[in-house]
């Protein structure tokens, strides 16, 4: 008989894809290292077990012990894995940016979750390095990870990983491409890879709103790099001591929409349905081709499972809200199509300031048409209502008749984008589409910005 002794023998040993129709008009063999096959579908159950074993070792947790991770989720579930099969408690914290299916796997695989807010630095208390570290202190018996700083991590990579890769490639790879979060797979890959032959590149990808690039440029890590961005998974604004930047030769920056993108290609291209890393390290591919030659091997690390990101990268209305889907509006018909069933929200003038907040702050929109005998009066804009208010030069009982501005813009279903564009100013934010049988719907300013390819 042949089988393992517990799930985590299973780890390892992923297999490698050729990339084809995304790589068409690709100069190189483009091979995609697939981590999706591990037991908690990621890269990361591979340096989540040698933390462990490593810790155990070293006599830094005992049994019965808990575990205690700041995770964006995929570290979590190598963790649990590993927690599970020794023993041990799990406690993860996470940023409420992270994807609710990540956070509802680490439950249904018994870890605690805590999750804390995304945009506060680094060493605000809230922020979960600091919860993370928190927890672990007040905590008995139990032991703080740090991937970040980790050497485990990378040294997992080094074993494992890189060596996985060079047999694969029967020694013939020239590029590896992968995404930078904590830096333990780029760095322990990266050096393996140079010391069996120092031509090979390595290459990170980065995000917009991360400190890497500019540092790996220039040494200065430039807080005016640092904001706020979607992709998941990778990107800092810490240091993490994981990273080796002495083996990395460049870094590519990749943008929100594009990582979402090709996220949803790679699923319905190739047929490989992985996270959100993934597209954006086949974007950052895509985007430095010219650095690939004929005959040049690229390898490309896909970092976790696609299950992960449905209600995200893989959800329509998602992607839309968020301006990353390119639906190629041809007018404003189809423009209003993508607002779904949704009626228009209107106020008659006699009604109060005060009913028209409720409904802006209900149905979460900026302006509303005022209508009177049945037809376009006016309109009502939060930014403008707001400012009287404090002000005190209206009231929350004042008519809107009383505030209200001319009627907006009405246009015909069929008017093109950029007639519908021409008609939005800085004092009329948005125009009214006459969609037939006395139906209108409105194209706001946001509709706009989204419809731009």
């Amino acid at each position: 008989m042949k089988y393992y002794n517990n799930v985590l023998e299973t780890i390892g040993n992923t297999p490698l894809i050729k990339i084809n129709k995304l790589a068409k008009d690709f100069p190189a063999l483009l091979l995609a290292k697939v981590e999706t096959t591990n037991p908690g579908n990621s890269v990361k159950d591979r340096m989540a077990l040698k933390m462990i074993e490593d810790a155990e070792a070293q006599g830094k947790i005992k049994p019965g012990g808990t575990v205690i991770e700041g995770t964006s989720g995929n570290t979590g579930m190598g963790l649990a894995l590993a927690c599970i099969a020794k023993g041990y408690k799990l406690v993860c914290v996470l940023s409420d940016k992270q994807s609710k299916e990540k956070m509802d796997i680490l439950r249904a695989v018994g870890a605690e979750v805590v999750v804390c807010p995304t945009n506060v630095e680094p060493d605000d208390p809230r922020s979960y390095y600091s919860v993370s570290k928190r927890l672990a202190e007040e905590t008995p018996n139990s032991w703080y990870v740090n991937q970040y700083d980790n050497p485990s991590n990378a040294i997992a990579h080094y074993e494992q990983t890189g060596p996985e890769i060079w047999e694969q490639t029967g020694g013939e790879i020239t590029h590896f491409v992968v995404g930078v979060g904590t830096g333990g797979t780029i760095s322990g890959v990266g050096k393996y890879l140079k010391e069996k032959n120092p031509g090979v590149e390595i290459l990170g990808i980065d995000t917009y709103g991360s400190v890497f690039k500019k540092y790996h440029e220039t040494g200065v890590f430039d807080e005016n790099e640092i904001y706020p961005y979607i992709t998941e998974g990778i990107g800092e604004d810490i240091l993490p001591k994981n990273v080796d930047f002495s083996v990395i030769d460049h870094f590519e920056k990749v943008t929100d929409k594009d990582a979402a993108v090709y996220t949803r290609r790679l699923a319905r291209e190739e047929g490989i349905f992985v996270g959100n890393s993934a597209g954006a390290a086949i974007a950052g591919v895509l985007q430095m081709k010219d650095r690939f030659k004929e005959g040049d091997v690229v390898v490309v690390l896909f970092h976790d499972h696609g299950s992960r990101y449905v209600g995200k990268m893989f959800n329509d209305d998602w992607m839309r809200d968020r301006g990353f889907l390119d639906e190629g509006f041809k007018n404003a018909e189809e423009l209003v199509k993508s607002h779904g069933e949704r009626d228009l929200i209107t106020c008659g003038c006699e009604e109060l300031v005060s009913h028209a907040v409720a409904k802006m702050k209900s149905n979460n929109i900026s302006q509303i048409p005022i209508t009177k005998d049945g037809k376009f009066a006016g309109f009502v804009d939060e930014t403008k209502l707001y400012q009287q208010i404090i002000d005190e030069s209206i009231t929350m009982d004042t008519a809107l008749s009383a505030v209200m501005e001319e009627p907006l813009p009405i246009v015909s279903s069929s008017a093109k984008i950029e007639e519908v564009s021409a008609k939005v100013s800085r004092n009329v934010p948005a125009v009214l589409v006459d969609l037939g049988n006395n139906k209108y719907h409105i194209i706001t300013r946001h509709d706009l910005i989204n419809a731009i390819q």
